[in-house]
């Protein structure tokens, strides 16, 4: 059934879909029943699911990545599809409308997707707000960036709004440093702006009663030397682990063609392409810092093999994202039953 509805919305503009998918979910779950017949289809209960990292326990290790639920007006619904956890965002200080449409772009034939949307949120009061009307249990992490207009040497102050106005309606905090949609934004991966960024967050954290977890997002493109001052850095600023990994700016291998691609232009691609990458850095980085730290692994996940290969490379949680748009919320309860398998 859902392979049905899909092949019709995908006859549509991907973002006016995203909000038609958002407003169906809606209208589908206030009929009576339907949140019992949800819960009853897509989600998994079982204590082995259980899952403790960075300091939260998690009802199961499977979670929807950032940019679906961008202005926290979903995970309220979201959370009848199984997940174990939700992220929301990207947030910025103040809403902004994000690059030009056309901005999103289904790659059919490699199951993926090209986004260039560029941090589109209504800002961080918005976001406050509905957080506040929270109706789950769900854990809900908060992935937080800065306003485009906002230069690089001023980006630490964005990001401190945001942590500040959110720190006690999430159960955990995301630097999103790594879009390849906001300029310049990567340049804040470097060691001495992303260590100064972080010792900044890490510091509002104590002021805190109790602290909150933080976790750095980074990107596919990073060379292992770059990968290697992450892991330092981690350990330097004593960050609670890092999500491995966002969209790639790489176009190798695409079965689509060169002038379909060219066409679309620049973006962050995700979905089946990023997947080998993705798991390569997950790799990398528990090998290099002998797990040192949890590692959030997203990026290509469409099967339950594709997670638990993502696991084995040494990631504590997953992420969907594409795999959810072109799977569907059976993918989460596949997941789950595929973790279980394993006991």
């Amino acid at each position: 059934m859902f392979k049905l509805i899909r092949s019709v919305l995908f006859l549509f503009d991907p973002e006016k879909i995203h909000y038609f998918t958002a407003w169906l979910i809606r209208a589908t779950l206030a009929i009576p029943g339907m949140k019992t017949l949800w819960t009853k289809r897509f989600r998994l209960e079982d204590s082995r699911l259980k899952t403790k990292v960075f300091g939260i326990e998690f009802d199961n290790p499977v979670g929807l990545a950032a940019g679906f639920d961008k202005n926290a007006s979903m995970f309220n619904d979201l959370a009848y599809c199984g997940f174990g956890f939700i992220e929301i965002g990207t947030v910025t200080p103040l809403g902004q409308p994000g690059n030009e449409k056309p901005r999103l772009f289904r790659l059919k034939e490699d199951a993926g997707i090209i986004n260039r949307m560029g941090f589109n949120n209504d800002g961080v009061d918005n976001a406050l707000k509905n957080l506040r009307i929270k109706k789950t249990k769900l854990i809900i992490g908060g992935n937080i960036g800065k306003n485009k207009s906002t230069p690089n040497e001023e980006a630490t102050q964005d990001y401190i709004k945001s942590f500040n106005a959110l720190f006690d309606v999430v159960d955990y905090f995301v630097v999103n440093v790594s879009s390849p949609n906001t300029p310049n934004l990567r340049a804040l991966q470097e060691r001495e702006p992303l260590t100064e960024l972080l010792k900044s967050l890490q510091l509002e954290n104590a002021k805190q009663a109790e602290r909150k977890p933080i976790l750095l997002k980074i990107a596919p493109d990073l060379t292992d030397a770059q990968l290697n001052d992450i892991i330092e850095i981690v350990q330097e600023v004593r960050l609670d682990g890092v999500i491995a990994t966002n969209t790639t700016i790489s176009r190798d291998g695409l079965k689509t063609s060169n002038d379909r691609i060219e066409s679309i232009g620049a973006g962050g691609l995700s979905g089946k392409p990023v997947k080998a990458r993705s798991t390569e850095v997950i790799r990398y980085l528990a090998t290099k810092s002998n797990k040192a730290f949890p590692i959030v692994g997203v990026g290509g996940i469409h099967s339950a093999e594709d997670a638990l290969e993502k696991m084995d490379a040494g990631a504590d949680l997953v992420q969907l994202y594409t795999g959810f748009v072109y799977e569907g919320p059976k993918l989460v309860k596949d997941i789950n039953k595929a973790i279980l398998a394993r006991y």
